[in-house]
């Protein structure tokens, strides 16, 4: 039977139903885990199954911190490099050009590759 058919009176009676079935179910749990209360877990299992754990904001500056050093060590054995943010503000991270030479030399290979192409076209 479709839900878009019931009657006003069957929907009441099928919620009225689903209510019965949750108290009942609430009550098999708690005589099988043996506690007297409710267990959270069967009380609201889709807020138990969907919702993700959370960390402190402590605990995230820790592994932040962690995670500087790990990288500070990895540059200092590279050489003493300076982080990124150094480098650009102190005016170190200049923009690479290219030089008028290379870039004619790119263009002239890319007009042989796309002349190779339309002549397969045409043959």
């Amino acid at each position: 039977m479709d839900v878009l058919n019931l009657s006003v009176a069957d929907l009441r009676r099928a919620a009225l139903i689903k209510e019965q079935i949750e108290t009942l179910s609430g009550e098999l749990s708690r005589l099988l885990t043996g506690s007297g209360a409710p267990r959270a877990a069967a009380a609201a299992p889709a807020a138990a199954s969907g919702g993700r754990r959370q960390m402190s904001a402590a605990g995230r500056a820790k592994i932040a911190a962690a995670a500087r050093a790990r990288w500070a060590k990895i540059r200092a054995a590279k050489g003493g490099a300076q982080p990124a943010k150094a480098a650009a503000s102190s005016g170190g991270g200049k923009k690479r050009t290219m030089s008028p030479a290379a870039r004619a030399k790119i263009a002239a290979a890319a007009r042989a590759r796309w002349a190779k192409v339309r002549a397969a076209k045409g043959a």
